[in-house]
């Protein structure tokens, strides 16, 4: 179960990834506002703010990613300590968002679906 956990943990790296791109790198192109549903005005006003956010979700994924590697080398406490401290933040903030914003269900189920499943496997593999 820890393998199938840290392949979830993977993939809610790389969304993560991808989020950091859209909040900090393409925040104002047409392609990032259509997905988070701004104005080109909002997203002028808003870049300095989306530009810090995008780094949280670069350092969840960083810090999920350095924990898969430490696993598959064979320190697993470390490892999966990082691997459910950056998944579980990233779930933790999917929630935050559907509960601030119930109108953005569908973008906290696609951030938060992988780092869940990951949390599940990570801890059931771990103590089961």
């Amino acid at each position: 179960m820890v393998i199938a956990g840290l392949v979830f943990a993977g993939l809610a790296a790389l969304i993560h990834v991808y989020i950091f791109v859209l909040e900090s790198i393409i925040w104002t192109t047409p392609r990032a506002r259509a997905t988070f549903g701004t104005t080109p005005e909002q997203a002028r006003q808003t870049r300095e703010l989306a530009f810090n956010q995008g780094f949280y979700n670069l350092f969840l994924a960083i810090a999920t990613g350095i924990g898969i590697v430490l696993v598959a080398a064979g320190n697993l406490p470390v490892g999966a300590t990082l691997v459910l401290v950056g998944t579980g933040s990233m779930l933790a903030a999917s929630l935050v968002l559907v509960l601030s914003s119930p109108a953005k269900a569908r973008a906290a189920a696609v951030q938060g679906a992988a780092p869940l499943i990951a949390v599940v496997l990570m801890t059931a593999g771990l103590f089961l």
